[in-house]
């Protein structure tokens, strides 16, 4: 069971350290891409949050690709199995139930889940921080009375 913990650990450290960079990349590019004056500030509002998104989802298919590897190093999963599938139902708690790991790995399921509950809610506080953020700034350089302007409000 130690062995299964140390696996376990090591590849949870592997996403956290893979979500830190996303989450650099993604405040960066929410920067680049907010922080510029607008005539439609509804399409720019909607461009900071799709960069965003399409930033950490690729962090996120990374992460699990790390667990598909992790599933393959140790043997993990039943021959035949696809791991990415295994590791993307178990990180995401979809848990159909179609393929359970070898007795051996059990453990390393409900380790890649609790690590993929855990970056969807740092995903999640991105997206809002970034959200809140992008609209103070178009608060500050819309015209008062329009749709984004800070100007004029209680």
């Amino acid at each position: 069971m130690a062995i299964q913990l140390l696996v376990g650990f090591l590849v949870s450290m592997i996403n956290i350290m893979i979500h830190a960079l996303a989450t650099i990349a993604a405040i960066s590019v929410a920067r680049v891409v907010g922080f510029r004056h607008t005539a439609w500030p509804r399409f720019h509002l909607m461009a900071v949050m799709v960069a965003t998104v399409v930033v950490l989802k690729v962090a996120h298919a990374l992460e699990v690709t790390a667990w598909a590897l992790a599933y393959a190093l140790v043997g993990a999963a039943p021959e035949g199995t696809d791991l990415l599938y295994f590791a993307f139902v178990n990180y995401t708690t979809l848990g159909y139930g179609d393929v359970t790991p070898v007795k051996a790995w059990q453990l390393l399921g409900p380790m890649a889940a609790m690590t993929g509950i855990l970056m969807f809610g740092w995903s999640a506080a991105v997206l809002f921080d970034v959200l809140l953020k992008t609209l103070a700034y178009l608060g500050t350089i819309a015209a008062p009375g329009t749709l984004f302007s800070a100007a004029g409000r209680d």
